[in-house]
């Protein structure tokens, strides 16, 4: 680690204990069969423990700022193979003034959803879900399916 992050002032502070911590939490989805041996992903929204309060903080789906699945998960790396993105104040604005373009919006409304588009069951039997919330906090669980 970089001898640096050790003289931060908010680290050397009398006043604050420094907290570094891992986020614990959990998508909250569900998965359902469709036809011809494929399957979707319905995300509901994401509960996360909150270490400063000891409480888990529960959100909608207005909480979410973007989710992604990897349809095939090999249980050593997470590949995007889905991404969406949700959220309450008009994401597709925000997403525009970020890139300073024009966004196609039948493309946008693609991506902006809480059901992913259907995909084949995988091989390894495994699926992952990612969600990340408008805090930050990134959380992921694995399915059989």
């Amino acid at each position: 680690m970089a001898t640096g992050f050790f003289e931060h002032p908010i680290l050397n502070s009398p006043y604050e204990e420094p907290s570094l911590f891992i986020v614990f939490g959990e998508p909250d989805v569900d998965i359902e069969a469709l036809a011809g041996d494929q399957i979707q992903v319905r995300v509901k929204g994401v509960d996360v423990f909150d270490p400063n309060t000891g409480d888990i903080r529960s959100g909608d789906t207005k909480s979410i700022a973007a989710w992604f699945i990897d349809t095939d998960y090999d249980e050593e790396s997470f590949f995007v193979r889905h991404a969406y993105f949700l959220g309450a104040n008009d994401p597709y604005k925000s997403l525009k003034t970020a890139l300073r373009a024009e966004i196609d919006e039948a493309a946008w409304e693609t991506l902006y959803r809480e059901v992913s588009r259907p995909f084949d069951r995988p091989k390894s039997g495994r699926i992952a879900v990612k969600v990340i919330n408008h805090f930050g906090d990134e959380v992921m669980k694995v399915f059989r399916v």
